[in-house]
């Protein structure tokens, strides 16, 4: 199957731990019937154009600010497949979005032969970490997944020529057990340490929960620590992005999946005024809502962009599919990004989103987890949207102007 979603199964981010044999019974026969039959979706249900002509899961987008005469280029990236072989496939855009070029592969030997590869990210160093400079490209990704006695770890990556070769740096954890570690995330704390955010399963106590941990060098990662951690066993927060304001604090946005109700998955979000210590970990968050009360749930992404006039700078934030006030789809959604002015208080308002996803599946392709990119003034906003072609999942890019 070209769109490989056995080796992307994070559609178990909405499963309890503790789900019953009846609701397992249903949850396999509604995986093994995604696994056979393709998606009932039109080809290129989404609107744009197409990143690269294959798979090409979990986007993420950088404009490139401290990398010397590269500057201004946009780098993205998505997890793709060779064969049995989990690749992050980078691609690089130099007029500012509006065209891609593959330049480079990551080809981690720990993703290969079928062991499973998951949820990259990309990253730019803003400052110099240990012998790292800043401009320094790292790609994590969660490996591990589908090797036999798996013992998934979160591996780090770097880049010295803009993305065209990569070459192992660290790896971040180690699962101890079985169970998962998914979604890095990387940001640089107001100590200037490197810190690597990521949703893990392996405690025993938590069916997920969020983790941080840091490293002043790049390779030696210390402090690992829970940031949002319920004291419910079932919930499953999960898949953080984190962003610096333009007033130094912090934002995170992530998913906070449960056993049942309207709000299983619903996206959250919390702040920190040093990029390392976020309050309480029993402390869920707040559920960020339009005026009328409509919310994201699954996969969210948040982006930020300076904002004349503003200290805090505006925020962009899309999930997977929006929901009105009582639970039902909302008329927009998979068109929809939202934007705040105010550090992420208050109440959101809805702008067209760049791609539009027609797809109304609820799994690891349509709209999920889309990467978000302003232009460094914040007048237009690029996005990098998936979807089904036929049986593939397919990456979809374009930009519009950002209103008001």
């Amino acid at each position: 199957m070209t769109s490989r979603p056995r080796i992307f199964p994070r559609a178990a981010t909405d499963r309890p731990a503790t789900a019953g044999p009846s609701l397992l019974v249903a949850l396999l026969l509604g995986l093994l019937i995604a696994l056979v039959a393709p998606p009932t979706t039109a080809a290129h249900a989404a609107t744009g154009t197409p990143l690269r002509d294959g798979t090409g899961l979990y986007p993420r987008a950088v404009r490139l600010e401290h990398s010397g005469a590269a500057n201004g280029r946009v780098l993205a990236s998505v997890v793709t497949f060779s064969g049995n072989d989990g690749l992050g496939a980078i691609h690089e855009s130099t007029d500012g979005g509006r065209t891609f070029t593959q330049v480079g592969t990551v080809g981690d030997p720990e993703a290969a032969g079928g062991q499973g590869l998951c949820c990259s990210t990309l990253f730019e160093l803003p400052r110099a970490v240990g012998s790292l400079p800043a401009g320094t490209l790292l790609w994590a990704s969660s490996t591990g997944q589908d090797e036999s006695g798996r013992r998934m770890a979160i591996r780090v990556f770097r880049s010295d020529d803009v993305g065209r070769t990569w070459s192992h740096l660290s790896t971040v954890a180690t699962a101890a057990n079985d169970k998962g570690l998914w979604e890095p995330e990387f940001s640089v704390d107001a100590d200037g340490n490197l810190v690597c955010h990521y949703s893990d399963e392996t405690d025993g106590v938590h069916s997920q929960k969020l983790v941080a941990a840091r490293t002043s060098d790049g390779v030696t990662w210390t402090g690992h620590h829970d940031t949002v951690a319920s004291t419910l066993a079932s919930d499953r927060p999960g898949m953080a992005v984190v962003r610096r304001l333009g007033d130094g604090s912090y934002f995170m946005s992530y998913e906070i999946c449960a056993a049942s109700g309207q709000y299983v998955c619903v996206v959250h979000y919390r702040t920190s005024s040093d990029g390392w210590n976020w309050g309480d970990p029993a402390h869920l968050g707040f559920r960020p809502e339009t005026p009328d009360g409509k919310y994201f749930k699954h996969a969210p992404t948040v982006a930020w962009s300076p904002l004349a006039g503003s200290a805090s700078g505006r925020l962009f934030l899309v999930g997977q599919v929006m929901y009105d006030a009582g639970g039902s789809r909302a008329t927009g959604s998979g068109s929809t990004v939202w934007v705040n002015d105010a550090g992420g208080s208050g109440t959101w308002r809805e702008i067209q989103a760049p791609v539009s996803v027609a797809s109304t599946t609820v799994d690891y392709c349509p709209n999920y987890s889309s990467a978000l990119l302003p232009s460094a003034d914040g007048g237009s906003l690029l996005e990098i949207a998936t979807d089904y072609d036929g049986t593939v999942c397919k990456p979809y890019f374009a930009s519009a102007a950002v209103p008001g």
